[in-house]
């Protein structure tokens, strides 16, 4: 049996929450993560206690999101 290799590239599709958490880098110096309960609720959580940090954090990655969907027309 061949080896699964996980797929790293853009996609249309969902991916199941716990499977982006798994691929998380052992070196990161920080995090942010965002996102829903199975009930709608929002779900807040970083490692960074400056609001200023998470929110300049956020804009970075916001940039490079736009960047990337208009290089892959998303």
């Amino acid at each position: 049996m061949g080896k699964v290799v996980d797929f790293t590239g853009f996609t249309r599709l969902n991916i199941n929450p716990q499977r982006v958490v798994d691929q998380v880098p052992d070196d990161l110096e920080g995090v942010v993560v965002m996102g829903y309960t199975a009930e709608g609720d929002y779900y807040f959580a970083s490692s960074y206690a400056d609001g200023a940090d998470v929110l300049w954090l956020a804009e970075m990655l916001k940039k490079k999101l736009f960047e990337a969907t208009d290089r892959f027309g998303g």
